[in-house]
């Protein structure tokens, strides 16, 4: 009866844990943002060289 107990608080412990892990906390969401933001950057200044590139010919 202790082991059964036992396996089933370890259990519980373990879907706690793998539950939590699953939302994202304040430092992830801020790092998505900054990387949508670098990514949109990015985007933007290769528009503007294929812009001026096509200018230049």
């Amino acid at each position: 009866m202790q082991r059964m107990t036992t396996r089933l608080a370890l259990t519980a412990a373990l879907i706690a844990v793998l539950a939590a892990c699953e939302q994202d906390g304040p430092a992830e969401q801020a790092g998505e943002k900054i990387d949508n933001a670098v990514e949109s950057a990015g985007d933007k200044l290769e528009q503007a060289g294929d812009k001026i590139q096509d200018a230049t010919r």
